[in-house]
């Protein structure tokens, strides 16, 4: 049917609206994937319109032999969209009821790994969890500072939505000096090191920093 709407150039919409109509909602649960997952990775933000007005559901998460295939784990149509920085569909998503914090991988960690402003913007207003741990690489401080701290922009808006800057003076070793290993931007291994050096006495700047946003 498909091949015969296309053929016919009916928009992609259009041949949704009447594939939906035939489409069995069992097939659509054994298939272990929604098509809404399809219409998010794809960026066609009218598609996930009309699927989300079918009724299909925005929280539908892809079963766990779909999820195999992909190294974060996705489970939701969310994490597609934000993934594509593609801000339309995002919204339509969190608007239709989407939730925000379904991924192992936090879709907020996505935005600011991207440094994408007005995604970031969005999924905080949606109640994106700002103290997010990322169960793919952990840290000893929630991990959205990893991401902020070279960004005022980013760093404003973490502290704005409850950011809990406490995590990361609480270092086990108190201010006494200890061996650490080196970290990059790209991999923080959960070794107290930002704890060490928002203690250290050369650093205690980032206490001021911090002071400063938590007044704005």
């Amino acid at each position: 049917i498909l091949v015969f709407l296309l053929s016919h150039r009916v928009p992609l919409c259009r041949a949704l609206e009447r594939l939906i109509s035939v489409t069995e909602p069992q097939a659509v649960k054994d298939s272990g994937m929604s098509p809404l997952h399809s219409a998010a990775a794809g960026g066609h933000a009218s598609c996930v319109e009309v699927l989300l007005k079918a009724g299909y559901d925005p929280n539908f998460m892809l079963h766990p032999r779909v999820r195999r295939n992909y190294d974060d784990e996705r489970r939701s149509a969310l994490f597609f969209a934000v993934s594509n920085t593609d801000l339309q569909c995002t919204r339509l998503l969190l608007e239709a009821g989407a939730m925000v914090n379904q991924d192992p991988i936090n879709c907020l960690q996505v935005a600011l790994r991207q440094g994408n402003y007005e995604m970031i913007n969005t999924l905080l207003k949606f109640g994106a969890n700002v103290n997010y741990y990322s169960r793919v690489n952990t840290t000893h401080f929630p991990s959205a500072l990893q991401y902020a701290l070279k960004d005022e922009v980013m760093l404003r808006m973490i502290l704005n939505y409850g950011y809990d800057v406490k995590r990361c003076f609480d270092c086990p070793y108190g201010d006494c000096s200890h061996d650490y290993a080196p970290w990059t931007s790209s991999v923080i291994k959960d070794m107290v090191v930002m704890p060490r050096l928002l203690l250290s006495s050369t650093c205690r700047q980032y206490r001021n920093v911090f002071d400063s946003y938590s007044l704005i």
